[in-house]
């Protein structure tokens, strides 16, 4: 299981929001170079870093922030928010980033989106799959489609997906907990994808539960901030669930 750390960014500083609310945010460490080294100099050396400046205004904003990151650590980054075309592919990883995270274009262009798997290869690419209501959000989850999340998976299957993270926006922030039937649903029915949970972990017990349960990775935010979890304890796990 990889244990990943998670920075999300609003107006240049490390926020966490209240199930995907932008007037529900709590403003953490001002600098996410500061967070992004002390994450790896606490044993961690996986990344994912939104940009919900660019997931709301459907362009890459904070590319300069991922630039410094990746210049100044050696974290393993997947960067995601306001990838809409190649060109922001691109810019994406001129700057850095090793995988991009790719929601909303998967969701409103899929023929994008599977030029761009085609192009990059489904390594580079991780897909997520954001769920609120058990309806598929995008846009910085501010946009509820009316499309089926397993129907969704199938298709992005065919397209040779191989890996989601997958955020139950209802849980996101509220550390309560992380939608454990929701992805014992996902792997059951796709038992082919790499399933990282993410969205409510707020305790080591979820985590061990999430790998019981088969998923492939965690990605946990807020609870590092408040200190839910503490991120030496997170070290160990991620030496013992170790996956490449």
């Amino acid at each position: 299981m990889e244990i990943i750390a998670a920075i999300d960014i609003i107006d240049g500083q490390c926020v966490r929001l209240i199930q995907g609310n932008y007037q529900k945010k709590t403003i953490y460490k001002k600098n996410p170079l500061d967070m992004a080294i002390f994450i790896e100099q606490s044993g961690l050396s996986r990344l994912h870093l939104v940009d919900l400046d660019g997931a709301k205004q459907r362009k890459i904003i904070n590319w300069k922030i991922l630039n410094q990151i990746a210049r100044y650590t050696n974290l393993t980054i997947d960067f995601g928010g306001g990838i809409y075309t190649e060109e922001d592919i691109k810019i994406v990883f001129d700057n850095g980033a090793d995988i991009a995270t790719i929601g909303s274009m998967a969701v409103t262009n899929s023929c994008s989106f599977n030029n761009i798997i085609h192009i990059y290869g489904a390594n580079k690419i991780l897909l997520g799959v954001d769920v609120k209501n058990n309806k598929i959000a995008t846009d910085g989850w501010t946009k509820l489609h009316n499309i089926s999340l397993f129907k969704f998976l199938e298709e992005k299957v065919k397209q040779g997906i191989n890996k989601i993270f997958c955020t139950d926006i209802s849980k996101d922030g509220l550390l309560s907990g992380p939608s454990f039937l929701l992805y014992k649903t996902i792997i059951k029915q796709f038992p082919n994808i790499k399933v990282i949970a993410s969205g409510g972990i707020e305790s080591i017990t979820n985590i061990h539960k999430l790998h019981d349960l088969g998923c492939h990775g965690v990605i946990i935010g807020k609870a590092i901030y408040e200190n839910k979890i503490l991120i030496s304890d997170l070290k160990t796990l991620s030496e013992k669930y170790y996956v490449s």
